[in-house]
């Protein structure tokens, strides 16, 4: 869809984008497999489509993105939101530390609020 990260900016004027995030998608609910076998025998996941925010923390300082993801379990980052204060992440960090994968992090209600605000969601 990108040639490049679109900027927060561009990602606000996008409907289609802000309609279709899923606000309750964690990281590692992106990376399950899609079958899994039980005593009951093969449960699939649901599908995950649509544009999920996320924490990355790789480069040390918690930086916040945007991934769309595919029905066919393709994922690509289409936005970094450079403009969400600080210290909302680190919160989130702190308080999603024990939700980490593999340097990725959920949001929290906070960062949501701030995220529904800039983007004019209720």
């Amino acid at each position: 869809m990108f040639q490049e990260m679109a900027s927060f900016e561009t990602v606000k004027q996008e409907r289609f984008i802000i309609e279709h995030i899923l606000w309750d998608v964690e990281p590692k609910d992106l990376m399950e497999p899609r079958r899994v076998l039980s005593q009951d025998g093969t449960k699939e996941r649901g599908q995950i489509k649509g544009y999920v925010f996320y924490i990355d923390v790789t480069t040390g300082a918690p930086q916040l993105f945007l991934l769309r993801h595919t029905a066919g379990d393709y994922a690509e980052t289409v936005c970094r939101v450079d403009d969400v204060p600080a210290d909302l992440l680190q919160e989130a960090v702190a308080e999603n530390s024990a939700k980490e994968y593999f340097k990725m992090y959920p949001i929290n209600q906070k960062v949501r609020n701030w995220l529904k605000n800039e983007l004019a969601v209720e």
